[in-house]
């Protein structure tokens, strides 16, 4: 029963999926450029926006058909997994018009054994499980409101979720092998998302952000919805700081795979505007 449990255990390690979709993502919530520069009909702007999310993952993840297992990670256990992990936010506006896409790369593997005597002889089981995730979010922009301290961009786009789990278990006796079981299990889908995003200069270096976003509808997640709120320091021309928190969360299931969680956590980001 030990074995069992430890194995259970196991499987539930494969929802640190995400920091997917983890990665759970969409837009960091950052402007490309201060409001008063949003002016409509001026040339284009760039910005390009590295991230940290220190999220926490909590919710219901289901592998290979089986009943889905509940889970409640912290940030702290899903970073001692990690192998590699990357979060970049680009945008493109014109003050009118824009195009911000948002990706998040997630590696993690974990490995687990246990060894119990029976009759006398020493039997281990041992698990190892690897998941990679990726989560890229495409969204275009429409300037609803242009002032010279406040923006509010109405946003339109899709979602798209990938996510793979390898899954390898090995039971051996008195150091001789007995059996081997290896699997794989994941699932790639693309949500429709809608929201809103929006800015507001408190005096020339600061400023508070935000936005709110919903989506699946049915199409692939039943619903998904992502809510994002910070403070800003705008450091220069070309530099700004962004400090805020984030909740993310996204309901799941086709052909066995269910993924139904929320992941939600601090935010540090910094962007660069070119």
């Amino acid at each position: 029963m030990m074995i069992g449990r430890s194995v259970a255990s196991l499987f539930a390690a494969t929802a640190m999926m995400l920091v997917a979709p983890a990665a759970k993502a969409a837009d960091v919530g950052i402007e490309a450029a201060p409001a008063e520069a949003a002016i409509p009909g001026r040339e284009w702007t760039f910005s390009v926006a590295p991230y940290l999310w220190g999220a926490g993952l909590e919710g219901d993840v289901g592998l290979f058909g089986r009943d889905p297992v509940e889970i409640d990670m912290s940030f702290g256990d899903i970073f001692d997994n990690l192998r590699f992990g990357g979060m970049v936010v680009a945008e493109a506006h014109n003050g009118t018009w824009g195009v911000v896409v948002d990706v998040i790369y997630v590696n993690i593997e974990d490995e687990e054994s246990v060894t119990r005597p029976i009759a006398g002889v020493p039997v281990s089981l041992a698990a190892s499980v690897e998941t990679s995730s990726l989560t890229a979010t495409i969204m275009g922009e429409y300037r609803a409101v242009s002032r010279p301290t406040a923006t509010i961009d109405l946003m339109a786009g899709a979602r798209i979720w990938s996510v793979d789990n390898d899954i390898d278990i090995s039971l051996s006796a008195g150091g001789a092998p007995l059996a081997a079981l290896s699997g794989s299990d994941g699932s790639t889908w693309v949500d429709p998302i809608v929201g809103i995003k929006g800015r507001v200069n408190i005096n020339p270096s600061w400023y508070v952000t935000g936005w709110g976003m919903v989506g699946g509808f049915g199409a692939a997640s039943d619903v998904t919805w992502d809510v994002f709120g910070g403070v800003g320091y705008q450091w220069n021309e070309w530099l700004s700081l962004v400090a805020g928190y984030r909740a993310l969360g996204v309901d799941y299931e086709n052909d066995g795979f269910v993924y139904d969680v929320v992941q939600q956590g601090p935010v540090l980001g910094a962007v660069m505007k070119f």
